[in-house]
């Protein structure tokens, strides 16, 4: 009854303690930290220190209030609300938190960007979704000034109209 059935206790993964799956996952580079290089992650990430680099996330990065990325970022989803300055290529949505300070280039699908927020970027948004209108199929690129606004740039001008 109360036999020689022995527990095994070798291992937290058996005991349920730790999740098979990658989407549970999270990676911290936490305050204080300073990493240079190329940074690779199937997992989601979260950068409360200083990143001089690139970072390739294939989930979501979260850039918190005090962390900082210098370089290049390519990943799934992202929530900023620290320092950026480089390339951000999202391939889903960017949602820009109002303390953070955002320089460079991006590339997303959907953007929020939060009243407060510093924003100084050149924005290209939703350039490979079918089925948008015939201006933004002619742009040439969206971009985001200071105060927020979007601006577009088309191939034969924004306000002239196509020959018939």
């Amino acid at each position: 009854m109360f036999g020689n059935k022995k527990k095994d206790t070798s291992s937290p993964r058996k005991k349920g303690l730790i999740s098979n799956g990658a989407s549970h996952l999270l990676n911290s580079i936490v305050k204080g930290s300073v990493i240079e290089g190329k940074i690779s992650s199937d997992s989601d990430i979260r950068v409360d220190g200083v990143i001089n680099g690139t970072l390739n996330c294939a989930a979501k990065v979260i850039l918190g209030p005090t962390g900082k990325i210098n370089g290049d970022v390519n990943c799934q989803n992202a929530v900023f609300e620290g320092q950026f300055e480089g390339v951000l290529k999202v391939e889903e949505m960017l949602i820009v938190k109002e303390k953070a300070i955002i320089t460079g280039d991006i590339t997303t699908n959907k953007l929020v960007v939060q009243a407060g927020a510093i924003f100084n970027v050149s924005c290209t948004m939703g350039a490979n979704k079918p089925g948008h209108s015939e201006l933004s199929k002619k742009s040439t690129g969206r971009k985001i000034n200071r105060n927020g606004h979007a601006t577009a740039e088309t191939e034969k001008g924004y306000h002239q109209k196509e020959a018939s």
